[in-house]
Parts: structure tokens; C-alpha cells; sequence
């Protein structure tokens, strides 16, 4: 993918075409990051038993035990902060942190590696970015295969904002590889450097009688970070409408349709990958919204350790 290192590189290029005019500002839910919910649970004995903080963005609360957890007290946002229990054992990751900025908090991504290991029984490394996105997370993660399908991406939305709006700060890991670790096999390195990423998609979805749902696109923006920054403000860039494919902004490789692989819950409860099978027109109406920060670009298990995102201060504008 190509990267866009710097604000006025992305002002160049028009795919974050800065919005200077006087707008309307519609914070996200809970996306001040001021508010958070400590989850505590303890691994299993097996593994060292300890106690271990996990968070989730949303209403100031403790949640005690192996409690599987979803957005409460109206926040939309998910983390890949979770609990894992696979043969029994209960193991938790944790790449996404409240961090004081200020007065209040922001919101800290991390890449690392995760592992668990007990002799005989389960011997998983895994590569694990930090992502903040509006969606759930079905827990307890029971297998490190299919990891996108326990992503829930998107919230019901049906209006058409101009731009995104957020504070920023990157941290990006000097290593000139990525490392691939995905729990059952070798660790491995792919080429190119990590970068951090944002997307935010705006979608018409709809439903078959099989179960599969297909989307046509109305709204796209997405960005990768290439180089450390200290904190942007109220950084904004727009969101482009229709069939984007001929607009200079344009760059396929994080812009085409399906260019990422997102999942939803279908009618009859099953997670499903949302098939994009056209742009929508330029006037169209939404039904969703999908938006994701991750301190690596690359995928599932896919990234440096070392790489970090921080974000802060998310808004529409109108």
C-alpha cells in the first residue's frame, strides 16, 4: 500500500483534502476517550494466574470475571482488547489503552506479540495490533483461525457527513519488515514496513435469503501513516461520495471495494463477510458506518512490535 507520511503530502494528493470551511461538529459517542470501562480477569493458574486490566471506551465502570463483553451505556466502539478461553485455558490481549492527555484520556494502539504456552496442551505466539473501531467482538475467542469473523464492523447510520475530524500521534517502528505470526505456523516476516491506518467507510447494506450481505459503497476515506508525528489537532480530511475510482484522490490499494475484509452478524446470527458489489451514487443514503483506527496496516497478525497509534477528539463534520 502507499503511504501518505505527512499532512501536506495528503493535502497534495486530495485524498484528505483538509476542510477549513466553518462546519458543523458532531462528536462520536464516547469518542472524547475520557470515559472507559476496566474489565478484570484473571488468567488461568495454568498460565500464572494473574490478574489482568483490560479496556473498552465506553461509560466509567469496573466489570469483574470472565464476563464476555459488548459496547454498553451507548457506546459503539469495540477494541481488540479481549478474553480468550481456547482449551479451557482463559488468556487475555490487551493492545489498546487509556492514556492521560491533558485533563482527560486518549486512546493508546499498540502492535506486540502475544503468547501462551503450556507444555502439552496449547503453544500459540500471535502478532496482535491495537484496533479501535465502532463494532463488537464476539467473545470468549476460542481459536485463532478466522480472526476478521469476530470483528463486527459497523453501526447502523444513515447520515452523510463531509469529513472526519480527530487528534493524532504515531509512533512508527524502525524495523524494515513486518513479522507474520498467526498462532499455528512459523513466524515469518513480510516485506514492506508497517505502517498505522485509519478507514472510514460509509455503506448501503442489504440482506439475501441466504444469509449473505452485500453492500454498495456511498462514502470512503482511508489514510496510512508512514512516520512518527507528535500530535496533530483537529486534523480533517473529507469523505468522498460515489464512485470515487476516477477522482485523483483515489488509491486503490486501500480505497477499492473490499479492499478490506469486514463482517457482520447476518439475520440468522452468523458472522458473514459484507461483499461490496458496487459505488453507490454520489447521493446516496447510508445505512451503515465503519469506521477503525489499527497501529498496523497489514491484517490479521500482520506488523512490528513497536508501532503505535494515538487518538484522541473523534468527530463528523457536517
Amino acid at each position: 500500500m502507499r503511504i501518505i507520511p505527512t499532512l501536506a503530502l495528503v493535502a497534495l494528493l486530495g485524498s484528505s483534502t483538509l476542510v477549513r470551511a466553518q462546519q458543523r461538529e458532531e462528536p462520536l459517542p464516547f469518542g472524547n476517550m475520557d470515559q472507559w470501562v476496566k474489565r478484570e480477569i484473571k488468567e488461568s493458574a495454568i498460565i500464572g494466574g494473574e490478574l489482568k486490566n483490560i479496556y473498552a471506551v465506553g461509560p466509567t465502570s469496573t466489570i469483574k470475571g470472565e464476563v464476555p463483553y459488548k459496547p454498553t451505556g451507548g457506546s459503539p466502539w469495540a477494541t481488540s482488547n479481549v478474553m480468550a478461553k481456547v482449551v479451557g485455558i482463559v488468556k487475555t490481549n490487551s493492545s489498546v489503552f487509556p492514556e492521560a492527555r491533558g485533563n482527560g484520556y486518549c486512546a493508546r494502539l499498540d502492535t506486540h506479540m502475544e503468547s501462551v504456552k503450556v507444555f502439552g496442551l496449547v503453544d500459540i505466539t500471535v502478532l496482535a495490533a491495537g484496533s479501535l473501531f465502532l463494532g463488537e467482538v464476539h467473545e470468549p475467542i476460542k481459536s485463532t483461525k478466522n480472526p476478521n469473523g469476530l470483528l463486527l464492523m459497523g453501526i447502523p447510520f444513515s447520515k452523510r457527513p463531509t469529513a472526519l475530524r480527530f487528534d493524532y500521534k504515531v509512533r512508527i517502528a524502525d524495523a524494515p519488515q513486518r513479522i507474520r505470526a498467526t498462532g499455528f505456523s512459523r513466524t515469518g516476516k513480510v516485506a514492506g514496513k508497517d505502517h498505522a491506518a485509519v478507514v472510514c467507510l460509509l455503506q448501503k447494506r442489504w440482506e439475501d435469503a441466504e444469509g449473505n450481505v452485500y453492500a454498495k459503497r456511498v462514502g470512503t476515506f482511508a489514510i496510512q501513516y508512514s512516520q512518527s508525528t507528535d500530535w496533530h489537532n483537529a486534523a480533517t480530511y473529507n469523505i468522498l461520495y460515489g464512485d470515487i475510482t476516477h477522482n485523483p484522490a483515489y488509491r486503490a490499494e486501500w480505497m477499492k471495494l473490499n479492499a478490506y475484509e469486514y463482517n457482520t452478524v447476518n439475520s440468522h446470527g452468523k458472522s458473514v463477510r459484507i461483499q461490496e458489489v458496487g459505488w453507490a451514487a454520489p447521493d446516496e443514503t447510508p445505512t451503515h458506518l465503519v469506521l477503525q483506527f489499527a497501529s498496523s496496516h497489514g491484517g490479521a497478525y500482520i506488523g512490528s512490535p513497536g508501532n503505535s497509534l494515538w487518538v484522541d477528539n473523534v468527530k463528523l463534520v457536517y
